[in-house]
């Protein structure tokens, strides 16, 4: 679908409106996806190239797609994504979240674990496709309803790291800019527009 829209001319772009501090989710047939603090703000792709817009509406379909809600939070106080992604599975009412970074790096995490211990990895972001996003967002809705599903293949490429590793960084670098300790997770409400 995403990939027709593009061949055709038309580009998604994507409005994120603030809608007030995130609060917990009461709904168990959620999944919160977070979002780091640059994420379609110091870019609008990720560094394999794929369009903010796209990536947010792709994991949000493969979530639609097991009869799962999804809602969406920024946190500005940290770029860990492991963080992120436990925050945003605590904010959320079944304890399942996405974390994805600007610059494409994501996981699905699960509130009873710890930063480091998450239920998928998704390390390079050089690698991961639109179809991957949409299938991140079916396992982390499976997840919510208790299920165990196989996870989504993770691509593997030895020159990534070298490649994109210098750029990652200067990403980072320039996404701390975004940050904001004294600041609360915001939860957003999500538009896409063609241009």
């Amino acid at each position: 679908m995403a990939r027709a829209q593009q061949q055709s001319g038309g580009e998604r772009t994507l409005r994120l409106t603030e809608a007030g501090t995130a609060e917990d989710g009461t709904d168990t047939d959620e999944v919160v996806i977070s979002i780091s603090a640059g994420f379609n703000e110091l870019k609008d792709e990720t560094l394999a190239g794929e369009r903010h817009a796209e990536v947010l509406r792709e994991m949000m379909a493969g979530i639609e797609e097991e009869g799962i809600t999804s809602r969406i939070v920024r946190f500005t106080d940290t770029l860990d994504l492991g963080v992120i992604g436990l925050r945003g599975a605590r904010l959320s009412g079944s304890g399942i979240a996405i974390g994805v970074q600007t610059r494409g790096t994501t996981l699905i995490h699960q509130a009873e674990l710890v930063p480091l211990s998450n239920l998928e990895l998704f390390p390079q972001a050089p690698l991961i496709d639109l179809e991957t996003f949409r299938a991140i967002g079916r396992n982390a809705a499976l997840y919510a309803k208790g299920e165990s599903p196989e996870p989504v293949p993770v691509g593997n490429d030895p020159m990534a790291r070298p490649k994109y590793q210098a750029l990652a960084a200067l990403w980072h670098i320039k996404e701390m800019e975004h940050t904001n300790e004294e600041r609360a997770p915001t939860e957003l409400t999500v538009s896409f527009e063609e241009r």
